[in-house]
């Protein structure tokens, strides 16, 4: 549904174009901390697409309603769709709804997981993510997905899936947003990481106050829709091409096997791909300290 002022409302992502330059794209399952579902990841994905279309919009902000940015990939919600078929755009792996084990896995998460976070890294327009609450797992990779990130006094950041016996998100990009030997940390033990640790790690650029956060980030989205369109353009390809050359997406490819490994050892034991947790016990085994 498009709105005449721009807005749009598919359900579970909203899009609303403001000071005519800027996009904001919301995430908008609250009830569900904003988990990720298959239908969430292709409303992204559209709402991403729009943004790239309009000449007007200069800078996209991505964000969550409620009182977290994402607690990750759907899990255990009622509206979990991971065996549900979809248009693949990402990659070109067959359809995986009617396929089993890794034959299933691997399409589905080359598709809506790494794949969808590479084309929008590849976005030819700033991206900030606007994070607020939890951001854990496949939060991580949205936020990661984005040029900037600016958080609120209350955000937290993790990765507890080293539980499940698996290496890390789909989109690893660990070692280059906070250096290999916090990494380290961060996977072995799961650990809650507050907005100010995250900024000292350099996983995020600005600290505010939650009260705060949608003014300070809309003021910087307008001040960086003030430059010229390709001049932010090749300036944003520039570091990622020498992301790229520092092994980033080669590592991506690398890790992205280990953890399909992970989760076909956890089916072949009889865990399940999961090892049997479920969205409550991630929660858990995701602590403060």
């Amino acid at each position: 549904m498009t709105s005449n002022n721009g807005s749009t409302d598919t359900g579970v992502v909203l899009y609303e174009v403001v000071s005519d330059t800027v996009a904001v794209i919301r995430m908008n399952r609250p009830d569900y901390r904003n988990a990720q579902n298959s239908a969430m990841t292709y409303a992204l994905d559209d709402a991403f697409y729009r943004a790239a279309d309009d000449d007007d919009v200069k800078v996209i902000v991505l964000a969550g309603n409620g009182k977290h940015f994402s607690a990750g990939h759907d899990i255990g919600t009622p509206d979990r769709d991971i065996d549900l078929p979809f248009d693949r755009r990402a990659s070109l792996w067959w359809d995986h709804s009617d396929k089993r084990g890794a034959e299933s896995r691997f399409a589905r998460e080359s598709e809506v997981y790494l794949g969808m976070c590479r084309r929008w890294r590849e976005l030819p327009k700033p991206t900030i993510a606007m994070v607020q609450g939890a951001c854990i797992a496949g939060g991580l990779m949205l936020a990661w997905a984005c040029d900037l990130v600016i958080a609120s006094d209350d955000a937290f950041f993790a990765d507890p899936t080293v539980q499940m016996g698996i290496p890390g998100v789909e989109y690893f990009a660990h070692p280059w947003q906070m250096g290999p030997r916090f990494a380290k940390e961060f996977l072995f033990l799961g650990s809650r990481v507050g907005a100010e640790e995250a900024q000292r790690l350099g996983m995020i650029n600005r600290v505010v106050p939650r009260d705060d956060l949608e003014t300070t980030v809309l003021d910087a989205a307008r001040r960086i829709a003030e430059r010229p369109t390709l001049g932010l353009a090749l300036a944003k390809r520039a570091v990622n091409q020498c992301e790229d050359l520092m092994g980033l997406r080669d590592g991506m490819d690398s890790v992205f096997g280990l953890h399909h490994l992970a989760h076909a050892h956890n089916a072949e034991v009889g865990l399940g791909s999961l090892a049997g947790h479920d969205a409550r016990s991630m929660r858990d085994s995701s602590t403060s300290g």
